[in-house]
C-alpha cells in the first residue's frame, strides 16, 4: 500500500510548474514537511515495506522515488527551497532547473489515490507501451512488464530516470500504437507498384 503528502491546493501561479528537489539519503519526509510549511506544494509518494531488524519485523513507509520530493513552483521563486536544511539542489541541466512533465506526475498521483501495491522499480526506456483501460489507473499510460508471472506497469519521471511498478490485472490494458514509418516511394516508380 502506498499513501503520499499532497494536501496543498494546487498553486494560484500560472507559472507553476512541477521540478524535483533532490535531497539527502533519509530526508525525504523532512524535506516534505519544510516546503509545504514554506507554502509551496510538494508530493512525496511512500511505499509500505516490511523491514527486518534482528529482532523483529516492522513495517515502515519509504519513497517510491528515494532521494527526492516533488515541489510545485514558479522556478524563479526557488530561493527558498534550496536554502531548506536537507535540499542538495534542483534537478536540471547546469543550473537551470528543469520541469517534470505534468502528466508523469498525476500517473504517480493517480497510483498513490489507487491503493495499489508498488515499489520502486529500475527505469526503463524500452518496452511496450500500453494504456490502462480499466480499474483505478484508467488512463495511466506506462510500460508493461512481467515479474514472477504477474503483470505490472512501470510508471516512469524521465528527468529522474527512475521508475516505479504496480501490480496490474493484464485484461486492464492495451497496447499503444507506435508511430508507423512510412516507407518511401519514388514518384516515377509508383506507378508501376500500383495494381490498376
Amino acid at each position: 500500500m502506498i499513501s503520499s503528502m499532497i494536501e496543498h491546493p494546487l498553486s494560484d501561479k500560472l507559472d507553476a510548474q512541477w521540478f524535483a528537489l533532490r535531497v539527502k539519503p533519509r530526508f525525504e519526509k523532512v524535506v516534505a514537511k519544510a516546503v509545504r510549511n514554506k507554502g509551496f506544494e510538494e508530493f512525496l509518494s511512500l511505499c509500505r515495506c516490511r523491514k527486518r531488524w534482528s529482532d523483529r519485523h516492522k513495517w515502515v513507509d519509504l519513497p517510491l522515488f528515494p532521494g527526492y520530493v516533488f515541489c510545485r513552483l514558479d522556478p524563479r521563486e526557488r530561493l527558498p527551497l534550496l536554502v531548506t536544511p536537507g535540499v542538495l539542489y534542483m534537478v536540471g541541466v547546469g543550473k537551470i532547473p528543469s520541469p517534470i512533465d505534468f502528466r508523469e506526475i498525476l500517473a504517480i498521483q493517480c497510483l498513490v489515490r489507487s491503493g495499489l501495491v508498488a515499489e520502486p522499480w529500475p527505469f526503463l526506456e524500452v518496452g511496450q507501451s500500453v494504456c490502462v483501460e480499466s480499474g483505478p489507473l484508467r488512463g495511466v499510460e506506462g510500460v508493461l512488464i512481467e515479474v514472477r508471472k504477474q503483470h505490472r506497469i512501470v510508471l516512469s519521471v524521465a528527468l529522474l530516470q527512475r521508475s516505479v511498478a504496480v501490480e496490474i490485472e493484464r485484461d486492464w490494458v492495451r497496447p499503444i500504437p507506435q508511430p508507423q514509418l512510412r516507407s518511401y516511394q519514388h514518384p516515377l516508380l509508383t506507378p508501376w507498384l500500383q495494381h490498376p
